[in-house]
């Protein structure tokens, strides 16, 4: 066995020792081949995939922006919130604005080609300098962006930036900046660069509830952007990357820094000179918080009072365009209010802006009003002026500090009962008009007797005499009630109220109010309104023609280009010529005569016509009248209805004295115009007829040419006597004593 030992081969175990690291090799080589392989087959797949997801995305991206328009400029600016602007005429015809109503979006369209160089400019320099050369995207800057901050920061050209304004679309994600940069290459092939920049500088946010360089520029400089010099508009331009950062007013020195930024760039690009650089930065901006700041005289309104409200004219406006936008366009209330304040339209009113402010200075002020208060409440009072054409002059809707916009307007929105200031038109308008009565027309001064026996209406001193007679003229001035009372029997309370609603247009009447009370006193059932009394009023000074009020003359679109309202005055012929003239010389005596009850308030220098008007409830006092210029109705009371009786004389006169002469300072002396259906004659204050030759007492009165009277001959045959009702006066408080009778009585 020893031998057989010896006799082994020593190499053999390094041999198979070799063979198994022979094996083992062979094994791991396999295994690296294969891994390599997948690897290689992986990085195919990957560069095969990424290159037909880019080839996707690139035609993607070409398919998008060659397509249809996605964004539609011109539609977009129709259907974009923007400020609507009313305006009024001054003395010498020009437009003034004098208030703004927008929604959520305070902006005002401004085309390219109204705004300065210089703006244009500035805004191209710090936020797209290749903005006028690029096809919507700017791949230089954009993959430096990408590279460096993985669309976490900027490097989106104007267009870009359009888009974002638009869409709302502000996330930092990669979807978003794909989809952007489709939409910004779809809209440059479909829309000019000019009208690409023109939207952008009008959908701009610029702090201060500004939307677009326009209110921007208004809020900012409290100047048009036209007006803009190189300093501001580099400075408006500053504000864009971060509004409230970089407000010039709030945050001065950031704007600063950043606005010598913007005048860099465009130094750099040639967009400036040195010296207008120079100039620019040295330049001191006044802003519109500054002390130093002065308002041009013929500016706009720019910057909006914080302080105070819209006045009750532009409240009246606002009513009666969402009104008549309903009507006309079958819009429905919400349709119609986002017309007026999203659709930048431009109101032109019948606004006098000289006598709306006196209106709101006296009232405001309560200069004339009483003072103190009973219960927690001050009087309150309204008043409404109007042109004898229709065109509604001035409104206030109450005294005092306005409480908010299109807060209560109580001169045309809540009606009072009127007193006797409703004769004029419920009693003696219709019987001269339908030949009931004429200037000389004897009544007996004593009320009526009703079925239970009492005697109904009283006057200010009592119920009269049956043996008491008044003329229609000598009636009126000291506001007797049995007169008109007896007239409106002899008519019937129904002819009474169809010439009050057809002729006069008193829309407040109610068919309870065909009754001996409400027509005969002005004892309605819910009132009138001083907007439609001074309407009614006005056929007296101008021939008997009605004119509907009109606030204002033309609603149009942002440009002029579209008419959406228009008024046109519609004369409507409701009383005679004849019938107007001898009304207008009656209610003249009530300024005029010695027992007038209006004979304290006749404006100063004018003619002047006019009716007072005291409820029996001593809770409303009026004042309606006019001069050849104008007609004003003025209402005092609580604004919850009170008891007056603490209040002497009539507030409500002095008002209309009060604004009256002040609005007809400078304005040439002028009388009414007279109809020639009217003659004047001389008749018998006994009869009433005309004058003959025994009568002794004797008067002069306006007749219509084809009523009247005929001669007296009374006097002839039996002896003159005086009139035994006599003169009276009544207290300058009022009428006082219009008692309501029972219904059924």
């Amino acid at each position: 066995m020893g031998e057989s030992r010896k006799k082994q081969n020593p190499l053999a175990g390094i041999k198979l020792e070799r063979n198994k690291k022979q094996k083992a090799k062979k094994h791991h080589s396999k295994a690296f081949n294969t891994f390599l392989t997948v690897i290689l087959s992986l990085a195919i797949i990957g560069i095969i995939s990424v290159t037909s997801v880019a080839i996707y995305v690139l035609h993607d991206i070409v398919s998008i922006a060659n397509g249809d328009v996605v964004i539609d400029l011109d539609e977009y600016m129709l259907n974009q919130s923007q400020t609507t602007i009313l305006y009024a005429y001054d003395e010498n015809g020009k437009e003034v604005e004098i208030a703004r109503l927008h929604g959520n979006e305070n902006r005002i369209w401004v085309p390219l080609e109204e705004m300065p160089k210089s703006l244009i400019d500035a805004y191209v320099a710090i936020e797209d300098k290749r903005f006028w050369d690029h096809s919507g995207v700017d791949w230089m800057r954009t993959l430096s962006v990408v590279v460096k901050y993985r669309f976490s920061q900027g490097g989106s050209t104007i267009t870009q930036q359009l888009i974002k304004n638009l869409t709302g679309e502000n996330g930092r994600t990669f979807i978003r900046k794909y989809r952007e940069i489709c939409y910004a290459l779809n809209l440059e092939k479909h829309a000019s660069k000019e009208k690409i920049l023109e939207t952008y500088l009008n959908t701009l946010y610029l702090d201060e509830g500004c939307y677009g360089v326009q209110t921007a520029s208004e809020f900012y400089f409290g100047k048009d952007v036209s007006e803009l010099n190189l300093a501001e508009s580099a400075c408006l331009a500053a504000i864009t990357t971060a509004p409230r950062t970089y407000n010039p007013i709030r945050n001065f020195e950031n704007n600063r820094r950043r606005q010598k930024l913007c005048l860099d760039y465009m130094l750099e690009q040639g967009k400036i000179s040195k010296e207008e650089y120079d100039e620019a930065l040295n330049y001191e901006i006044i802003f519109t918080n500054s002390e130093k700041y002065v308002p041009k005289k013929d500016n706009k309104t720019t910057k909006e009072k914080k302080d105070t409200y819209q006045s009750y004219y532009v409240d009246y406006v606002i009513d009666k365009v969402i009104a008549d936008l309903q009507e006309q366009y079958n819009y429905t209330y919400n349709q119609a209010w986002r017309k007026l304040y999203y659709g930048g339209l431009k109101i032109y009113t019948a606004e006098d802006m000289n006598i709306q402010s006196v209106l709101e200075d006296i009232y405001y002020n309560r200069k004339t009003l009483p003072k103190g208060t009973k219960d927690g409440q001050a009087v309150q009072s309204a008043m409404t002026v109007m042109d004898y054409q229709g065109r509604l002059k001035g409104i206030v809707g109450r005294a005092g500090p306005k409480p908010g916009d299109r807060s209560l307007n109580i001169a045309a929105k809540s009606p009072r009962q009127p007193g006797s200031a409703i004769k004029p038109l419920s009693v003696y308008a219709p019987a001269i008009e339908k030949n009931y009565a004429h200037w000389s027309t004897l009544m007996q001064n004593y009320g009526l007797v009703l079925k239970d026996g009492s005697i109904w209406p009283k006057n200010y001193d009592g119920p009269g005499s049956p043996g008491s007679y008044k003329t229609i003229a000598d009636a009126i001035p000291p506001s007797l009630n049995t007169v008109p009372a007896r007239l409106v029997d002899i008519m019937t309370p129904k002819v009474c109220y169809d010439f009050l609603v057809n002729n006069f247009h008193i829309s407040t009447a109610t068919t309870s109010d065909v009754n001996l009370a409400p027509l005969a006193v002005g004892a309605m059932s819910k009132g009138v309104t001083t907007l439609e009394m001074a309407a009614a009023f006005a056929t007296f000074g101008n021939g008997g023609k009605y004119y509907e009020p009109i606030c204002y003359y033309r609603v149009t679109n942002h440009d002029g280009s579209k008419v959406y309202l228009q008024t046109q005055a519609k004369p409507e012929q409701v009383i005679s010529e004849a019938t107007a003239d001898i009304m207008l010389r009656l209610l003249e005596r009530v300024i005029t005569t010695s027992n007038g009850t209006g004979r304290k308030y006749g404006v100063s220098g004018f003619e002047t016509f006019a009716k007072t008007g005291t409820t029996t409830d001593n809770k409303d006092r009026w004042f309606v009248g006019g001069t050849p210029y104008y007609v004003a109705a003025v209402w005092l009371g609580y604004e919850t209805p009170k008891d007056l009786s603490h209040i002497s004389g009539n507030p409500a006169g002095q008002t209309f004295k009060t604004v009256m002469d002040e609005i007809h300072k400078g304005l040439e002396k002028k009388g009414f115009t007279h109809s020639e259906d009217v003659v004047k004659k001389v008749f018998c204050t006994r009869t009433g007829l005309l004058a003959s030759e025994y009568c002794t007492s004797k008067s002069t009165g306006w007749y219509k040419f084809d009523h009247v009277p005929s001669t007296c001959t009374t006097c002839k045959y039996s002896s003159p006597q005086v009139n035994p009702g006599g003169v009276t006066t009544e207290p300058e408080a009022g009428e006082g004593n219009e008692e309501q009778p029972n219904p059924e009585q």
